[in-house]
């Protein structure tokens, strides 16, 4: 381990397939260690995962990075968004957790639109439109589906409250994480009892949410991880908030992620309502806004479509007139929870690269459809896209990213950006900075700039066609087994 030059701070990233821990020297932003352990998601109509896994994975990616956790003085946890754990009264699992992925609670996802005032009503009150994403609707699915779960729930929290909790014994989280709940109030910055009563929740099953740059606690001295006693905890925040930190966002520049689902956001200072749902209109770590539109289908989507053929995830062929919409898990953006993928114009001399080229577009297509609404009225639409995620380094993303935007985009090279900005947030609350300002002065943005292309008019036309005259298809119920 190099010698830091400031004290040393942990950031995690809990995803929804591995724990990635970082150590950070918080002066100068170097990484000094890292470690990573896996988590297990189950498969068919859910998706869910134990929480106890995160928390193994946790110790099991800390004691891979040895003294030097030790010596950290402060840790954040930035972790997956809108999954669903349900506590008992000893803190234990009363079940796996729902995840964000798990569109089983698509109807009750629309009967809440509908018993709540309609789409716009919520957009105005909460930021966002009920989705089968979204923790409100997963808990109207298990009073539904399991009553007796809800009975057994002493707790309700997010998966980074679960962990940020254990590592305390607190019970808190942040607004940047809370506000893709559907139960908390944009307006007040508060939770909406009225929405709580109505889906049968009580207020005091909820952690506190924490203020941006507050110290919610120090790690318990229970020997089960290598801090010290006293290491200060941040409030930690959801994974999309967690890489606008490590990213040092300011106002107006688009990012665009590619992870196992995809996401395009910007930090505005204006708090978004979206009427239509594409946007949601969650809160950042740090006091402003993130408007957001994500997709289900990205990179691990394109990958089961390369696997399928039997070819490298990078070995497209260009010049195809066919239509991929990989929508393997159903989709959010556009809001289709039912619906599986659909292949048009297959002929005799498709070749395999050219539905793996179709497959990166269908996706890419449904991120930038979302992004000018994403973006305030006088963003500068000429600006670079941020490119980041697992999927950023692949020339394939890159070259179809630039080819059906028209856009330069910029790579940053640093990466694990989610576990970057909580290791922002803990310098922050170890030196009273501004986290984004932390991450500027690491210059974690900074990377090369692919210059922009022509758009693909053409493509995007054809793309956009398939998928109006698919709906009935793609709004059809299928099989999932």
């Amino acid at each position: 381990m190099s010698a830091a030059e400031g004290p040393l701070v942990v950031g995690v990233d809990t995803s929804t397939q591995s724990t990635k821990v970082l150590v950070v020297d918080a002066a100068t932003g170097e990484v000094v260690a890292r470690g990573q352990a896996p988590h297990t998601v189950s498969t068919g109509a859910g998706r869910e995962s134990d929480p106890r896994q995160w928390w193994e994975a946790l110790s099991e990616a800390l004691h891979q990075c040895g003294d030097a956790a030790r010596e950290a003085a402060a840790v954040s946890v930035g972790g997956q968004q809108h999954g669903l754990v349900t506590l008992d009264d000893r803190g234990a699992p009363v079940r796996p957790a729902l995840l964000w992925n798990d569109v089983r609670s698509a109807p009750q996802a629309r009967r809440l639109v509908e018993e709540l005032g309609g789409a716009k009503a919520w957009a105005e009150r909460t930021g966002i439109v009920p989705a089968a994403s979204f923790t409100v609707t997963k808990w109207a699915w298990l009073a539904e589906h399991e009553p007796e779960s809800v009975r057994a729930t002493a707790a309700v929290r997010l998966p980074h409250d679960y962990l940020t909790e254990r590592l305390t014994g607190l019970g808190t989280t942040d607004r940047g994480d809370v506000s893709g709940t559907g139960w908390w109030a944009s307006g007040t910055e508060t939770y909406d009892e009225s929405i709580l009563a109505h889906v049968g929740l009580d207020p005091a099953l909820l952690p506190r949410v924490g203020r941006p740059g507050e110290v919610v606690g120090t790690v318990r001295d229970n020997g089960e991880l290598p801090f010290s006693k006293g290491t200060l905890v941040a409030p930690g925040t959801g994974d999309n908030a967690a890489a606008a930190l490590g990213l040092g966002l300011l106002p107006g520049t688009p990012v665009l992620s590619l992870g196992t689902s995809g996401t395009v956001y910007a930090v505005s200072t204006r708090r978004p309502s979206d009427p239509t749902g594409t946007v949601a209109g969650f809160a950042d770590a740090r006091g402003d806004w993130l408007p957001l539109a994500c997709t289900l289908n990205c990179t691990l989507a394109v990958d089961r479509v390369a696997a399928l053929l039997g070819i490298d995830r990078e070995a497209v062929e260009p010049g195809t007139s066919v239509t991929l919409l990989p929508y393997l898990d159903g989709e959010r953006t556009p809001d289709l929870p039912r619906a599986s993928g659909l292949l048009h114009g297959l002929r005799h001399d498709t070749t395999p690269g050219q539905l793996l080229q179709a497959a990166y577009d269908g996706a890419v297509h449904s991120l930038l459809g979302a992004l000018d609404l994403v973006l305030d009225e006088d963003a500068d639409r000429s600006a670079p896209l941020l490119l980041i995620g697992g999927g950023a380094r692949g020339r394939a993303w890159q070259e179809t990213v630039r080819r059906l935007s028209g856009r330069p985009v910029q790579v940053p090279e640093a990466g694990e950006l989610v576990a970057l900005g909580a290791a922002a947030q803990a310098a922050g609350v170890l030196t009273g900075e501004d986290p984004a300002a932390v991450a500027r002065r690491w210059n974690t943005a900074r990377g090369p700039v692919l210059e922009a292309v022509e758009r693909d008019d053409t493509a995007l036309a054809r793309i956009a066609g398939v998928l109006s005259d698919a709906a009935p298809l793609l709004e059809r119920e299928t099989d999932q087994h």
